[in-house]
C-alpha cells in the first residue's frame, strides 16, 4: 500500500506538512485556523485542539502530580531540575492523551515574562526579574516537556506571553510602552534561548498592547522571533484575544477585519468562542471574499499549525517512541520523589540570626497560623494525589505526639437580628439562621487574608462558606475557580456588628424573613444583614498556647493564590498581612524560638512586626509534597539550597510603578537598584542561606583584556554556548566552608559595570553550585561570553523618520569591567578587572 508522504516519517515535517496542506480543501483549510480544528476522515485527522495547561504539573485534568510554582521552581536555580520535572509533566500529559485522546499534546507552558514587579497578579507563573535566568530556566523545562526523541516531540510547549506583559488591571487595554533598550535588553531575551534551542514549538502573544500597537498585531515583533530559528513557530492567540482587538483596543473595524490582521501579523490559531470554531472559519471566509486576507496568507499559517501537530507523532502511526506510557503513568513513586526534592530545593532561608535553624531533632514543635494545615493550590494547578502540609511534614519528622497546631483563626457565631444565630448543617447544604444557642453548627473560622479579604470555614461541614449557591452553602472544599465564590469583605458597622460582602457577586449577604436562610443578594449596605459577632476562641490567644507549649514555633503565613493576586488581579498591595503580622506576634511573644515561614507566590514586604524577625524561610506553594520538603530543611534533614530569583524590596516603593516598564529609568529590578544603602532591598536577587558559613576568598579571570565582539542583533544566553569559544572569559572564584556543616553554595557572577558607559548597576553573567564539606575549599569555574555585556545601541534616523525598534543592534562598549563573585548580587566581596576593548582602535 502506497503511503501519502505526509505519512511518512522518514521525511521532514515541513515537507510532510506541505503534503498534508495540498490535500485539503479551502474550507478544511480555514478550520485549522480555529483551537479546535475538525476530524478529517478521509486523510485520517482526528479532532485537534491547541493548549493543554502544564505550568508545574498537569492542570484542569483531575488527578496529577502538582510540583511547586515555577517561582518556586526557580529558586533551586538548578535547570537540570527543572527539566527532570518537564519531562515527568510530560509523561503525565502523555497519560492524560492515552486515557483520553482530546487531551492535546500542545502544552501553554512555560511563561517567560520576567517578573519585573512583585505586585502582578500572575508573580508565581514567571520564574525570575532576570531575563537570561528566565530564558535559561525555561529553556530546561521545555527540553523537559519536549523530550530526547531526535524526531517526536513529546509535547509541544508554548511560550507564553509575548510581549511586555506585567500587569492584570486592564490587561487588554493597558500599553506597555518600551524603549528599544527596555525591548532588547530586558524583554526578548527572556523568549530567545528556548525557540533558539530548538524546545518551544509555539508562542502565544499576551492581552497587552505594546507602544500602542496590540500585542497580536506585531508583525515585526514576530518576525524578528521567529528570526531566532530555522524551524517553524506557531502563534496560538490567548483566549478572547481576537476579539478584544477589535472591541476593546479598537485595532480593526469589524471582526472580519480582525482575523485578516492577525494572519497577516503572523498569528496561526484563534482562541476564540470557545470550542465553537464556526464564528472564526466565517470571518475569516468574509476577510477573503472582501480581499482582506489571500489564500498564501491563509497557507502560512495553516502549514505552521500542521508542523506543530506533526512534531507530536500523530501520523506516525506505529512509529511512536512513547508508546510505552500507559494511563497508569500518574502519581508515580518517582514523580512523588521527585515533588519531595523539587519542593526542598526551592526552599529558601532568609534569615537565621540567632542560629534556630535546623531545628534539633530533640524536641516539640508549635505549627501555627492559616498555612499550618494546608496546602493551597493555584489556577494553574492540578488535582494533588495527596497532599502534606506543614504540619504533617513536621509530624513525620518530629513525630505527632510533639506537634501541637493552631491556625490562628478567631471562631465566632453570627447572630442576626431575629436573634438566631447563623446554623450550617454536617453535609454543608443548609446555612440558616435558626439556632437559639451557639453550639457546634453555628461554629464559623474566620481567617483574614489581608485587604479586607475573609474566608468562613463551618465547624460542622468543615468546609468553607459560599455564595456561589442559592441560598448559600457551606460546602466548598478550597477556595477556587475563575470567579472566586468563597471569599468575603467585613463591614464594621458603628455599634460593632458585622456585615458581609460576597465578592465574587458583590452581593451583600442577607437573612431572609422567616425562613431565616442566609442568601448573598443584597444590592447595597442598606440591605446587608447585621450580625453581632460573638467570639467563641480567640485564635490569637490558642496560637500564643500552642507556642508556649513548646520547645519552637513554626509560624506559617502567607497567601491563597486565588485571592489578592491572580490571574486577572493585581495585588493591592505589597505588604504581609496585618493579620499575619498579628499571628507571629502572638507566637514570638509566647515562644521567642520562632520561625516566620512565609508560604507565598510573591515577595513580600516586612513591616512593623515582622521586619526584624530573626529567622525567615520562604517556599512557594510546593504543591502536594510543601509540607515534606518545608520540614526536610527546617530540620537540616536536607542542606538549603534555594536562592531568590526575584528581589524581596524594603519598601513598596523600592518596586517602582507596576504599568512603567522602563526598569532603568525607574531604578528597580536587581539590575538597576542603586548601589548603597539606598537601593539596599529587604533580600536581594540570589540571596538564600546555608547552615554553614561559606567565606569568598578570591577571584581569578582567564583573560584580563578581551577585544569587544562585533555588533549584532544576538544577544548570548546566560551560560556561553560553547565554553571554549571566542570571548568567553572564565572566572575562578575560590571559596571555603568555614562553618562545622556541609554547604550548598551558590557561587554568582556580576558585572558591575564599567565607568563611563550605561551598564546596569549589576548583572548576572554565570553562577555554579558546589557543595562544600565542613573546612573544605574549592576553585569554582564560571565561564561567560563577554557579549553578554552588550547594551543596545540604536540606529540613527534617517530622512527625518524616526528609527525603528529593531533598528539597531547590540554592543560592548569598551571600558574596564568591574567583575565580582559572591552570595547574591549586593553580597559580592571578591572582584576582578576585565579590560575590554574596541578592536577597531
Amino acid at each position: 500500500m502506497d503511503v501519502p508522504p505526509f505519512r511518512d516519517p522518514a521525511l521532514p515535517v515541513s515537507a510532510r506538512a506541505r503534503d498534508l496542506l495540498a490535500s485539503l480543501t479551502p474550507e478544511e483549510r480555514l478550520a485549522m485556523l480555529h483551537q479546535h480544528q475538525p476530524v478529517i476522515e478521509r486523510l485520517g485527522l482526528g479532532a485537534f485542539h491547541t493548549g493543554a495547561e502544564a505550568l508545574h504539573g498537569v492542570a484542569w485534568l483531575g488527578r496529577a502530580t502538582v510540583f511547586p510554582q515555577p517561582v518556586g521552581l526557580a529558586a533551586t536555580w538548578d535547570p537540570e531540575l527543572v527539566r527532570r520535572v518537564g519531562e515527568i509533566v510530560s509523561t503525565e500529559v502523555r497519560a492524560k492523551h492515552v486515557a483520553d485522546p482530546a487531551v492535546s499534546l500542545n502544552v501553554w507552558a512555560p511563561v517567560v515574562n520576567t517578573l519585573r514587579h512583585p505586585a502582578w497578579g500572575r508573580n508565581e507563573e514567571g520564574y525570575s526579574e532576570d531575563p537570561h535566568l528566565t530564558a535559561h530556566l525555561a529553556t530546561a523545562y521545555c527540553r523537559g516537556l519536549r523530550g530526547d526523541h531526535e524526531r517526536v516531540w513529546k509535547t509541544t510547549p508554548t511560550l507564553k506571553h509575548f510581549l511586555a506583559y506585567n500587569n492584570e488591571t486592564d490587561r487588554s487595554s493597558t500599553s506597555s510602552n518600551l524603549t528599544p533598550v527596555t525591548l532588547h535588553e530586558e524583554e526578548l531575551p527572556a523568549f530567545r534561548e528556548p525557540i533558539e534551542q530548538g524546545v518551544a514549538a509555539g508562542v502565544m502573544p499576551a492581552y497587552n498592547q505594546v507602544n500602542g500597537t496590540p500585542a497580536h498585531l506585531q508583525t515585526e515583533l514576530f518576525a524578528e522571533l521567529r528570526s531566532w530559528t530555522d524551524d517553524s513557530v506557531a502563534l496560538v492567540s490567548d483566549a478572547a484575544a481576537p476579539m478584544f482587538v477589535v472591541k476593546v483596543q479598537r485595532a480593526a473595524a469589524d471582526r472580519a477585519s480582525g482575523n485578516a490582521a492577525l494572519v497577516r501579523a503572523g498569528v496561526d490559531s484563534f482562541t476564540d468562542d470557545d470550542a465553537d470554531s464556526a464564528p472564526t472559519i466565517q470571518r475569516l471566509q468574509e476577510a477573503l471574499d472582501r480581499g482582506l486576507l489571500t489564500m498564501d496568507e491563509v497557507d502560512r499559517s495553516v502549514l505552521r499549525m500542521l508542523e506543530l501537530r506533526l512534531r507530536s507523532g500523530e501520523l506516525d502511526g506505529d512509529a511512536d517512541p512513547y508508546s510505552g506510557i500507559t494511563a497508569d503513568d500518574i502519581d508515580l513513586p518517582e514523580h512523588r520523589a521527585l515533588a519531595r526534592e523539587a519542593t526542598a530545593r526551592s526552599v529558601v532561608v532568609l534569615r537565621n540570626s540567632e542560629g534556630l535553624l535546623p531545628l534539633p531533632a530533640a524536641g516539640s514543635v508549635a505549627v501555627v497560623g492559616p498555612l499550618a494545615e494546608a496546602v493551597l493550590t493555584d489556577w494553574y494547578s492540578g488535582t494533588p494525589p495527596y497532599a502534606v502540609t506543614p504540619a504533617d511534614g513536621l509530624r513525620a519528622a518530629f513525630g505527632a505526639d510533639r506537634v501541637v497546631v493552631a491556625d490562628g483563626a478567631d471562631v465566632v457565631a453570627l447572630r442576626a437580628a431575629n436573634g438566631r444565630y447563623v446554623s450550617v448543617t454536617e453535609d454543608g447544604t443548609a446555612v440558616v439562621a435558626d439556632s437559639a444557642t451557639a453550639g457546634k453548627g453555628t461554629r464559623l473560622s474566620v481567617t483574614d487574608w489581608g485587604g479586607g479579604v475573609l474566608t468562613l470555614r463551618s465547624g460542622a461541614s468543615g468546609r468553607l462558606l459560599t455564595g456561589g449557591a442559592y441560598p448559600m452553602r457551606a460546602d466548598a472544599e478550597r477556595v477556587g475557580g475563575w470567579e472566586v465564590q468563597e471569599s468575603f469583605r467585613k463591614h464594621v458597622h458603628e455599634d460593632g456588628s458585622w456585615s458581609l460582602l460576597h465578592l465574587g457577586s458583590g452581593r451583600w449577604v442577607r437573612v431572609q424573613r422567616d425562613t431565616g436562610l442566609v442568601c448573598a443578594e443584597g444590592h447595597t449596605l442598606a440591605d446587608a444583614e447585621r450580625f453581632t459577632a460573638r467570639v467563641l476562641e480567640s485564635g490569637a490567644a490558642l496560637v500564643a498556647q500552642a507556642a508556649a507549649s513548646c520547645d519552637a514555633v513554626v509560624v506559617a503565613v502567607g497567601n491563597d493564590p486565588h485571592l489578592n493576586g491572580r490571574e486577572t488581579q493585581d495585588r493591592p498591595d505589597l505588604w504581609l498581612p496585618d493579620a499575619a503580622v498579628e499571628t507571629w506576634r502572638a507566637a514570638v511573644e509566647a515562644n521567642p524560638r520562632a520561625v516566620l515561614t512565609i508560604v507565598s507566590s510573591y515577595p513580600y514586604v516586612l513591616g512593623p512586626g515582622v521586619d526584624d524577625a530573626p529567622t525567615v524561610v520562604w517556599s512557594s506553594h510546593g504543591g502536594q509534597e510543601l509540607g515534606h520538603g518545608l520540614a526536610d530543611v527546617l530540620t537540616g534533614a536536607v542542606e538549603p539550597s534555594g536562592r531568590l530569583a526575584q528581589t524581596w524590596p524594603a519598601r513598596p516603593e523600592q518596586a517602582g510603578d507596576l504599568f512603567d516598564y522602563d526598569t532603568r529609568r525607574q531604578q528597580i529590578t536587581y539590575r538597576h537598584l542603586p548601589a548603597g544603602a539606598a537601593g539596599a532591598p529587604a533580600f536581594a536577587f540570589g540571596h538564600g542561606l546555608t547552615y554553614s558559613s561559606v567565606s569568598y576568598e578570591g577571584l581569578s579571570l582567564s583573560a584580563a583584556e578581551v577585544a569587544a565582539p562585533a555588533p549584532t542583533r544576538d544577544h548570548p544566553p546566560l551560560t556561553p554556548r560553547d565554553p571554549a569559544g571566542q570571548g568567553v572569559v572564565t572566572a575562578t572564584v575560590t571559596v571555603r566552608n568555614t562553618g562545622d556543616r556541609p554547604a550548598e553554595e551558590l557561587v554568582q557572577l556580576y558585572s558591575l559595570g564599567a565607568s563611563g558607559t550605561d551598564s546596569p548597576v549589576r548583572l548576572l553573567l554565570g553562577y555554579r553550585r558546589v557543595r562544600l564539606e565542613p573546612g573544605e575549599t574549592a576553585s569554582v569555574a564560571v565561564p561567560f561570553d563577554t557579549a553578554r555585556l552588550a547594551l543596545w545601541h540604536g540606529a540613527t534616523a534617517v530622512s527625518g523618520d524616526a528609527a525603528g525598534l529593531l533598528d539597531g543592534d547590540l554592543r560592548v562598549p569598551a571600558g574596564a569591567y568591574a567583575v565580582a563573585a559572591g552570595a547574591s548580587s549586593v553580597s559580592l566581596p571578591v572582584r576582578g578587572e576585565l579590560a575590554v576593548t574596541d578592536p577597531t582602535g
